[in-house]
């Protein structure tokens, strides 16, 4: 492959490296967003362990003029959210790109774009404002296959930068991108080596550090749902922490794996490199429906064990507007994560999620009731449901912290038991009407091998038992 010599790259790759350096960040990490020290399964920020609950009408929410996204954060703050998803994506019609064009109207890869980045910064500033933690995707595959690389800056009939002789990069790339045919995502040492390419990349992924890591409310995830090699999302991880850490400060990456089955062996990329890999995303679980989506999520539970990290949701699919489940299925699993143990869940954007519409609302404020309510945090899900009697199949799920609370979450009212055997005394019981967002009180039952629990009537209740002083 031909070199490609860049005329000014340096000097932007410098001049980024000078704006890291110059972040103003706290000589520590104390305040930053980052595994709990007393529970290192869940989120901690600015000294607190919390939960991370989401949604947003959009995945790119830094394109939206400042005027607009201050609203939708707003009403996500107003709802009791705390968390969105920005993928650093251009795929949209209108969407500004990262890099600037010249007087021929093609891309100068040497140049970035301004209003793009100055969006990013806007997102990330109003966001910290309300402290709401922005989970980033570095790299999100469907801006390079298609009809978005045919747009697309990096695509060599688009920049004055380099030809396909010298990039090695084809002008279309026709196939779904879980192909992964653009050699774009094959640059790094590990696989093509394709330094040319490579550094117009890391000159990219600079620019976005040089105001990322002013913050301390970002997450990092390489890839959106990646088929990639593994290599390419280890390269990024590897880069961006080195770059934070010249820094001087600690930051937390991911990477998201395409496959809906999480035992399929590309998970165990980020299983195995907790060192790499500080917290992990399974969003794609979000496919699967009822028993079967608590039964993986419980399963991947397990095997972090014995190195628990954050598992995060950025992701949840269902929608009757789209096609990976219905309102109901996007509902429940939503609220499966929340009781589940995960860190966070949030509703993907529409038409494949509710996004921040009025149902999202009110089971937004709902769930933020109830971990005012419990210390989630301090919970332990049921993992088999052996605790819950006379249980049909994604009835009912249980959470708990033995000895003094008990969470029992209904998809759709029923009937359960649940087994206090292990308990004495009186607990008092409330009902979270979830779809009205408020409390039912209940009398109070005292501790057996069967207590009854009848939700007052259908759609999502939990049922929230405390043991009486």
């Amino acid at each position: 492959m031909k070199t490609v010599v860049r005329q000014g790259s340096g000097l932007l790759l410098a001049q980024a490296l000078v704006l890291i350096g110059a972040c103003g960040a706290p000589a520590d990490d104390s305040g930053r967003i980052q595994p709990s020290a007393s529970n290192p399964s869940y989120w901690q920020y600015r000294g607190e362990t919390l939960v991370l609950l989401g949604g947003s009408d959009d995945d790119n929410l830094f394109q939206w003029d400042e005027p607009e996204l201050r609203r939708h954060l707003d009403r996500l703050l107003d709802a009791g959210g705390n968390y969105i998803r920005n993928t650093m994506s251009s795929r949209d019609e209108g969407n500004l790109w990262p890099f600037a064009k010249g007087d021929d109207g093609r891309y100068d890869l040497d140049r970035p774009n301004r209003e793009y980045w100055d969006h990013f910064d806007t997102l990330l500033r109003l966001a910290a404002e309300r402290d709401i933690i922005v989970q980033i995707e570095v790299w999100d595959r469907f801006d390079f296959a298609r009809e978005p690389w045919l747009l697309n800056p990096y695509n060599p009939a688009n920049n004055r930068n380099y030809s396909v002789e010298e990039s090695g990069l084809e002008p279309r790339y026709p196939n779904h991108p879980g192909q992964n045919d653009n050699r774009f995502f094959f640059t790094v040492p590990g696989l093509d080596d394709n330094a040319g390419v490579l550094a117009y990349q890391q000159a990219q992924v600079d620019q976005m550090l040089s105001i990322s890591l002013s913050y301390p409310n970002v997450l990092y995830c390489m890839d959106n749902e990646t088929s990639g090699r593994p290599e390419w999302g280890a390269y990024w991880a590897d880069y961006i922490a080195s770059k934070a850490s010249d820094a001087g400060v600690t930051v937390h990456l991911t990477e998201m794996w395409d496959p809906w089955d999480l035992s399929d062996p590309m998970h165990r990329h980020t299983i195995d490199h907790p060192d790499r890999y500080s917290f992990v995303d399974i969003s794609q679980n979000n496919h699967q429906r009822g028993q079967a989506h608590w039964a993986n999520m419980q399963e991947f539970r397990a095997r972090l064990a014995d190195r628990p990290r954050p598992i995060n949701c950025v992701k949840v699919y269902g929608a009757d507007s789209g096609r990976y489940g219905t309102d109901r299925d996007g509902i429940e699993r939503f609220w499966r994560n929340l009781v589940g143990g995960l860190a966070s869940t949030r509703f993907h954007r529409p038409d494949s999620g509710q996004g921040l519409n009025d149902r999202a609302v009110r089971h937004l404020r709902a769930a933020r009731m109830l971990t005012e309510a419990v210390d989630l945090t301090g919970a332990r899900p049921d993992r088999d449901g052996r605790l819950l009697l006379d249980r049909d199949e994604n009835e009912a799920y249980l959470t708990r912290i033995p000895g003094s609370e008990y969470v029992v979450l209904f998809t759709d009212g029923g009937s359960v038991a649940l087994d206090l055997s292990e308990e004495q005394g009186t607990f008092e019981v409330r009902w979270l009407d979830v779809t009205g967002a408020r409390w039912r009180p209940s009398p109070d039952v005292e501790a057996g091998s069967s207590v009854p629990l009848d939700p007052p009537g259908g759609g999502i209740w939990v049922a929230v038992l405390k043991r009486s002083p």
